[in-house]
């Protein structure tokens, strides 16, 4: 039933830093629930907090255990930035629909910082500026364009000129938009979190556990898995990350690429102004952040495949090409590789995610947060998800819907 997807390779620099362990039990027989869960990524974690919260009782399973497949593999730059420029998306969409996407991104990123707050999820959480440097999407001219175009939704945006930028941050460039309220946290320690404040509130968690099959009625699903006990519930949420689920899920939309990352060793005095998050307005971009404790991280080289044997293969080589630009990018930092690792994520045309009941299948709802933000996206299917379920309407739906 999924497309099965070794999701990384190498060692992601999270495993410098040890997340609570999270509980799982075995699927031995037949159960019940309000919600079954399908994947137990920061998506699955997210959506089963959520709807316990809400007080619906919840079985979340995963092939492999908590927090293993794409999860890991991460630079957590968690931004209400769209991959897709406000000025470009509006070309695509329209602009009242790319004001209000651009709009509930930031709006997710608030919300998610208060919640983890809320919680008390120790998982490394700060606030973050970013900086989104001039390229081959949008040059120096087009980054001032998007920033009045973010302006004009009621979205905080500085245009930073070449000096401003060399004088401020170090970076050569012809112009950046320097931007607020972003967060940087470690996406293990924050999924364990919330699979453990799902488990307080009674949910119980399965794994490893293989969903084969998903047979839906008019009052529930069923799900049949590889050692034969069922799930049944009334509804089903599918949050498997970039396995995508043969026959249920259209894939005409978007599709699956490879990237690479890096880290390097703790280097705190030699970190940019603020931390702040660097990007690029290109295709592939560069993207990088700091860690609490002072190492960077680096992504990109994104290739346009999913062979894993191959993309292993360019590990060693993607990595130094990435450490050599970000070099060049921040010549006062040692950018060596403690760390190098290789994943599979999910894009589509817009940029903007897909989140839902899937068509003809209503009782069916699948994340598939895909684009540069991921986690924030995961928080978006959270409030959409349980919306739908709990029975409360959520006006920005039809931005995000499979049938959009």
């Amino acid at each position: 039933m999924t497309r099965k997807l070794d999701l990384r390779t190498g060692r992601p620099v999270w495993y410098a830093y040890r997340a609570p362990s999270v509980p799982t039990g075995k699927l031995t027989r037949d159960v019940k629930t309000d919600v079954a869960v399908i994947g137990m990524g920061i998506s699955g974690a997210m959506i089963a907090e959520a709807l316990t919260e809400a007080g619906c009782s919840v079985v979340c399973i995963d092939r492999r255990g908590p927090f293993l497949g794409s999860t890991s593999a991460t630079t957590a730059l968690v931004q209400f930035e769209i991959d897709q420029p406000l000025s470009l998306l509006s070309l695509k969409i329209g602009k009242p629909k790319a004001e209000r996407a651009w709009r509930r991104s930031r709006l997710a990123v608030m919300n998610l910082k208060a919640h983890i707050s809320e919680l008390g999820i120790r998982c490394a959480a700060e606030t973050r500026q970013s900086l989104y440097l001039a390229g081959n999407i949008l040059n120096a001219s087009g980054l001032r364009e998007e920033a009045e175009a973010r302006r004009q939704a009621g979205i905080g945006a500085t245009y930073l000129t070449a000096s401003t930028l060399r004088e401020k941050f170090g970076v050569e460039r012809d112009g950046a938009i320097l931007s607020p309220d972003n967060l940087a946290l470690d996406p293990r320690k924050l999924t364990a979190g919330l699979l453990r404040k799902a488990l307080a509130r009674k949910a119980r968690l399965y794994a490893p556990v293989e969903a084969t099959g998903i047979e839906d009625g008019r009052e529930d699903v069923v799900i049949a898995t590889a050692r034969g006990p069922t799930i049944t519930a009334t509804h089903v949420v599918l949050a498997t990350g970039y396995e995508l689920v043969a026959d249920l899920v259209p894939s005409t939309n978007h599709k699956i690429i490879s990237t690479w990352a890096i880290a390097t060793r703790q280097q705190k005095r030699a970190l940019w102004p603020g931390a702040a998050f660097i990007w690029e307005a290109s295709d592939p971009y560069l993207y990088m952040r700091a860690t609490a404790d002072g190492r960077v991280i680096c992504g990109g080289e994104d290739e346009d495949f999913t062979d894993e044997a191959k993309r292993d293969m360019l590990t060693a080589e993607k990595s130094e090409r990435i450490a050599r630009k970000l070099k060049a990018l921040l010549p006062k930092l040692d950018a060596t590789p403690e760390f190098s690792w290789a994943g599979s994520f999910g894009t589509t045309v817009t940029g903007l995610p897909y989140i839902g009941q899937l068509p003809r299948h209503p009782r069916i709802h699948a994340v598939m947060g895909y684009g540069g933000n991921g986690i924030t996206y995961s928080r978006i299917a959270a409030e959409l998800i349980t919306s739908t379920i709990t029975g409360s309407e959520d006006s920005d739906a039809g931005l995000f819907s499979f049938r959009r």
